[in-house]
């Protein structure tokens, strides 16, 4: 009777993944999936709240970024406003230039005029140095022959004195001018320079200030990429989880149903065997009613032909590596060419298997495909969800040139699910394997060296 239960279950365990390619014990008991169901609505729930709070932050840095934009357009019409003022000020100082050149041919021919009136002075001086000024004057008068003569004498006298005064009141003039316009000219020049130097280094404040805008954008930007990159990574796990909640849903009716077939199984067997043990009885009654003497056997016996028979359908069968008999199978044929651990100056969160030609991927263990889809990182890849002693696993295959096993289908340890490839951020063709003890999650804080648990 314990035979026919396991036989069975086997079969029942059978019709319910008609794709397997053995037998499969996936399930545990109802209690541990409700478990896992509720811990994986948990991480959701987390999940969510992280995706939100992202969300927040990246519409915080796009406000903050947005207002430092404004701030950049501001001080960018400053700046251009203090170019303009610049270009006035070098105008200014250009036109004050050509003044000062100008008035340098003016003093040049003030110089050569004065030049003209020193010759005039010249002799007068000297007689006036030889004579103390005024003694000349008296001789010319007193050397007059005549009144008439001194009356010429006395106004030639007094047209000198009064053409030496006007020469030198002119030169007085003249110089006091040209001071003037030397001091005038030097003090608007020094002027322009000082409010041009000002105006320079405004704009230099305005430059460095747009420079810490500038920065502060760039940053403002590398901080909301990196948020919507981490969302987008949350949002992948939530998805994730979503299927694995999924599938653990279908697992727990898969365990239902088996749990339901498998009663009405026993009940019909205990219903055969009562059935079979009053034949018996009555027959036995029987027998011995008529002769006491003769001895009667009843022998029964139950025959059961079982067979089962499994295909493989996919080309290169002879690649696939046989399966072990431990926990976890080998998931392809090739070498490993690539371990777990730091690579590229991140983590390398699982092995890579890599061969040549056509080379099928196999389930890693009885499962429930909880995810099959194109990743731009992964390419092609299936998530797988297994449930193992009361524990919850999830293995990834990556990188496969195409996908034979679709969300919710039960895979059994070492049935085809793929073919090795080179999709999604490859390097040549091999498989990318992953085996976390929990659920996937983006950090990969799950991931466990899969070396540790399949056959080298």
């Amino acid at each position: 009777m314990k035979k026919n239960i396991i036989a069975m279950n086997a079969s029942i365990m059978i019709g319910l993944g008609s794709i397997l390619a053995a037998p499969s014990v996936y399930a545990e008991s109802i209690s541990d999936l409700e478990k896992q169901k509720e811990s994986i609505q948990d991480k959701r729930s987390g999940v969510e709240s992280n995706i939100s709070e992202t969300e927040k932050k990246i519409d915080n840095l796009q406000d903050k970024q947005m207002t430092a934009e404004d701030q950049i357009a501001a001080i960018e019409a400053k700046i251009a406003e203090s170019a303009k003022k610049i270009d006035a000020k070098n105008a200014e100082i250009t036109q004050t230039k050509k003044e000062i050149e100008a008035l340098k041919e003016e003093i040049k021919v003030l110089k050569e005029r004065i030049a003209k009136r020193n010759e005039v002075l010249k002799e007068r001086a000297l007689s006036f140095q030889e004579t103390g000024g005024d003694v000349n004057y008296l001789e010319v008068l007193f050397g007059s022959s005549s009144f008439g003569d001194l009356v010429d004498r006395v106004g030639a006298v007094a047209t000198i004195a009064e053409a030496d005064r006007d020469i030198l009141k002119q030169h007085e003039l003249d110089k006091k001018e040209l001071e003037e316009k030397q001091k005038a000219v030097e003090t608007k020049l020094a002027s322009l320079e000082v409010a041009k130097a000002e105006l320079l280094e405004i704009q230099k404040q305005q430059k460095q200030q747009k420079q810490e805008k500038d920065a502060l954008v760039k940053k403002l930007k590398q901080q909301t990429e990196k948020h919507e990159h981490e969302k987008m990574g949350l949002e992948e796990e939530k998805a994730n989880l979503a299927a694995q909640e999924k599938a653990i849903k279908s697992a727990i009716n898969l365990e239902h149903q088996r749990l339901a077939e498998l009663e009405a199984a026993r009940k019909k067997a205990a219903a055969e065997a009562k059935k079979r043990a009053e034949q018996e009885a009555a027959q036995a009654a029987s027998q011995a009613s008529e002769s006491k003497k003769q001895s009667t056997s009843s022998g029964y016996s139950a025959k059961s032909n079982s067979s089962s028979s499994s295909s493989h359908v996919s080309s290169n069968v002879s690649q696939a590596p046989a399966v072990s008999s431990g926990t976890f199978t080998r998931p392809s044929a090739g070498y490993v060419s690539s371990t777990m651990g730091e690579r590229w100056n991140k983590q390398h969160a699982g092995i890579d298997i890599a061969a040549s030609g056509t080379v099928p991927i196999v389930a890693a263990a009885d499962g429930v495909v909880s995810r099959s889809y194109f990743s731009s990182s992964y390419g092609n890849v299936i998530f797988v969800t297994h449930s193992i002693g009361g524990q919850q696993w999830t293995t990834v295959y990556a990188h496969l040139s195409s996908r034979q096993a679709s969300e919710g289908a039960v895979v059994a340890k070492g049935q085809q699910i793929g073919l090795m490839g080179n999709t999604g951020h490859s390097y040549g063709q091999h498989l990318h394997f992953e085996l976390h003890k929990g659920p996937w999650n983006y950090s990969k804080s799950n991931a466990v060296n899969p070396l540790n648990y399949i056959p080298n």
